[in-house]
C-alpha cells in the first residue's frame, strides 16, 4: 500500500469523490449512475491518479459505496480518504457532530460502505464548536491503533483547533479551501512545512467559477449542490468573482491559457513556494474532465503572468 509520502509526491492532484453520487443528495455535482461512476474512478486509475478523496455527506454515503466498488482491483496501487463529523438524520437533515459516538460511528460506517477494513486517510471534515477536538482525535487516534485508519487529518482547520488536535494525536494532513478568490491558509505554509504536515486544497477551481464553467448565465442539475440556496452560494458571494474571471479569462486567452490552467498553476505555485508537500483536489465528472486536467498540468501558467493578474486585473 502507498504510504503518504508516496501518494503525495507522484501527482500534483487528487480524484474529488463529490463528483460520484450527485443524485444520493447530500454534497454533489449532478446525477451520474453508478456504472459511469465506476468507470470515471478507473479512468482516473488508469491516468495515475493515486489520491482518491470522499465523505459520507457525499451522496448520504454513496460516493463511498461506489468508490469501494469501483477500486476494488487495484486498492493496494491507490489511497483512499474519507471523513467524519457531516452526519444526519433519517429525514437527512445535514448538522456538524465530531463527538465521540458519532465519530465511531461514522467510521464504522464509512469502513462499511467503502467495503474495505482500513481507511488510509481519515479526516475530521468540519469544525464541531461544541466539542472539544481532542476528544475527537482520541477517537481516532485509537482506531489508528486497532489498523482501521493509517493516517489522520483535519479539513477546514485554523491554527488554534490545529494546535489543540496535535495535543491528542499526530496531524499528518490539512485540507482547507485554497484557490484564487480564498487563500488564507498560506498563513500556515511555514508551519506545515516545519511541522511535516502534508496539504490539500479543496476549492481549487471554485466550483467551476475561476475555469469559466460557471457564469451569469449557467443553470444547475437538480441533483447539483450549486442549484441549492445554499448559503455559500449565492450571487450575491459569487458575481463579484464572476465579475473578476469575465475580465481574467479573455487576457489568459490572449496568452495561449485557460481559466483551468490559471487554477492548478496559481495553487501550484503557491504550494511551491512554500516548499510543501501538497495536492490539489479536483473534481471531474467525465473521461474529456479529467483528460482536461492532464493538459492543464502541461501547460502551467507562467509567473509573470500570474503576478500581473493578481495586481492588475483583480
Amino acid at each position: 500500500m502507498l504510504n503518504l509520502k508516496e501518494a503525495f509526491e507522484f501527482k500534483p492532484i487528487a480524484f474529488g469523490g463529490a463528483s460520484l453520487s450527485g443524485e444520493g443528495g447530500g454534497y454533489g455535482f449532478g446525477s451520474m449512475s453508478e456504472t459511469k461512476a465506476i468507470e470515471l474512478v478507473q479512468s482516473a486509475f488508469e491516468r495515475n491518479y493515486k489520491i482518491f478523496d470522499t465523505a459520507p455527506i457525499y451522496g448520504f454515503g454513496l460516493s463511498e459505496e461506489r468508490l469501494g466498488k469501483a477500486i476494488k482491483k487495484f486498492r493496494d496501487d491507490v489511497f483512499v480518504i474519507s471523513k467524519s463529523g457531516i452526519d444526519w438524520d433519517h429525514k437527512k437533515r445535514v448538522a456538524i457532530r465530531n463527538d465521540v459516538q458519532t465519530t465511531k460511528r461514522m467510521l464504522d460506517e464509512s469502513l462499511k460502505r467503502l467495503d474495505d477494513d482500513c481507511i488510509d486517510l481519515y479526516m475530521v471534515h468540519w469544525p464541531d464548536g461544541d466539542v472539544d477536538i481532542r476528544h475527537t482525535l482520541d477517537v481516532l487516534a485509537k482506531a489508528q491503533a486497532q489498523n482501521k485508519i493509517r493516517y489522520i487529518g483535519l479539513c477546514n482547520t485554523n491554527m488554534e483547533e490545529l494546535t489543540l488536535a496535535r495535543e491528542a494525536a499526530k496531524i499528518d494532513v490539512v485540507q482547507n479551501q485554497f484557490n484564487l478568490f480564498e487563500n488564507s491558509s498560506s498563513e500556515l505554509f511555514e508551519y506545515f512545512k516545519s511541522e511535516a504536515i502534508k496539504f490539500m486544497s479543496w476549492g481549487t477551481l471554485d466550483k467551476g467559477i475561476i475555469t469559466g464553467s460557471v457564469s451569469r448565465s449557467r443553470t444547475f442539475d437538480k441533483n447539483d449542490v450549486r442549484a441549492s440556496e445554499a448559503p455559500w452560494w449565492n450571487d450575491e458571494i459569487n458575481l463579484p468573482k464572476i465579475k473578476t474571471m469575465e475580465r481574467v479569462l479573455p487576457f489568459l486567452a490572449d496568452n495561449g491559457h485557460t481559466g483551468l490552467e490559471f487554477a492548478l498553476s496559481f495553487n501550484l505555485s503557491r504550494f511551491e513556494n512554500g516548499d510543501l508537500g501538497a495536492v490539489c483536489l479536483c473534481g471531474a465528472k467525465s473521461s474529456t474532465q479529467l483528460l482536461e486536467l492532464e493538459k492543464a498540468l502541461s501547460n502551467p501558467v507562467a509567473a509573470d503572468l500570474i503576478e500581473h493578474i493578481l495586481n492588475k486585473l483583480l
